[in-house]
């Protein structure tokens, strides 16, 4: 038997042709399809069609209390706080490559793969793990990944790390793939709706109050249905009028307000991560120069980092960004290398 690699299935075009080539490159495959949240979906039959098209084993893990507890708790938490959480970076970190590679190793599997278009490399001068960039900038989901340790990265297979999406479609449709043309997803999968507030408040079975909208020097401009329904930049749906545009530049969960600002009152330089995680480049003490990522359609723009003795690091910005967000992820970058992330904790 060849090396054992379990791929993990969602039922789109990615996973699917990420499977095809492994097989194709002599792994010996399964696929392994997460069940998250609610009943068995639709995702769940797709990928099962696909490897039986394949020829593979195909297993369905119940991950559902994992889950709640790793994501979508933490998730509602965040928001209750004030923050603006990734729940795709930490599904990735706790789930695809923590408990379902738990998973397969305990069956036998020496590794896991994914349709992520990224690719993952051990740096010659360091001998980490680490993840690049896929070679389609459109495509690129290096900044999802950049939570995830050496020993996750060690054991983790990208196929799909220098193809472009237009080339994963063609192979599926020669392959005859039932979801050559499927939609990529582009919701939270247990918000489809993408009604944070709305879901939210069905959780906890209550609903948030209402409270006051400010401008920057306390004066009431409004109403608002819910501090946790605004998110920092946000300029549709205020409900105010006013001859300038504004925006969400502040909210104090305690307090129950919502501030409104000008454009440029959301630029900042400096921010906190905590929960690092070192990716390419192994921990230094030193401040050194790094592109850095506050969220997932944001450019990287040059900044210095500072590790700190706690662990968290501190990064300042050559030019202040628009937006940073607590609880987003910030990852850095140099050239097209991981070089670690975290969570933005405070911002300055």
């Amino acid at each position: 038997m060849g090396t054992k690699v379990m791929v993990a299935m969602s039922g789109g075009v990615d996973s699917t042709v990420a499977a095809w080539l492994l097989r194709r490159q002599g792994y010996d495959c399964a696929g392994v399809t997460m069940l998250l949240h609610g009943e068995a979906s639709d995702g769940a039959e797709d990928a099962r069609d696909a490897a039986r098209r394949l020829g593979i084993p195909h297993f369905v893990f119940d991950l559902r209390r994992e889950f709640e507890e790793q994501v979508i708790r933490p998730f509602a938490e965040s928001y209750e706080r004030g923050d603006t959480p990734n729940p795709c970076v930490a599904c990735n970190r706790f789930l695809k490559f923590g408990e379902l590679l738990r998973r397969a190793r305990e069956a036998g599997a020496d590794y896991i793969a994914t349709g992520h278009y990224a690719r993952v490399c051990l740096t010659p001068d360091s001998a980490r793990w680490g993840v690049r960039k896929g070679l389609e900038p459109a495509r690129d989901q290096s900044y999802v990944l950049a939570l995830l340790t050496q020993g996750q990265l060690s054991r983790t297979l990208f196929p799909l790390g220098r193809m472009a999406k237009a080339e994963t479609r063609r192979i599926a449709e020669e392959q005859g793939f039932l979801n050559a043309r499927k939609r990529d997803s582009q919701d939270i999968c247990f918000i489809p709706d993408g009604d944070y507030a709305g879901f939210l408040e069905r959780r906890a079975g209550k609903r948030y109050p209402s409270g006051d909208i400010l401008d920057e020097s306390g004066r009431v401009l409004g109403r608002h249905r819910g501090a946790v329904r605004y998110t920092l930049g946000q300029r549709k749906g205020l409900g105010v009028s006013a001859a300038e545009p504004l925006y969400v530049c502040g909210k104090s969960m305690s307090d129950n307000t919502v501030t409104l600002g000008s454009n440029a009152s959301l630029f900042r330089r400096t921010l906190l991560a905590k929960g690092w995680v070192w990716g390419a480049a192994a921990p230094t003490e030193a401040p050194f120069r790094a592109l850095a990522k506050v969220r997932y359609r944001h450019a990287e723009a040059p900044a210095v980092a500072e590790p700190l003795p706690d662990g968290s690091v501190r990064i300042r910005f050559d030019v202040p960004q628009r937006a940073i967000t607590t609880g987003q992820t910030v990852a850095l970058y140099r050239s097209d290398a991981v070089l670690g992330g975290g969570v933005i904790a405070a911002v300055e």
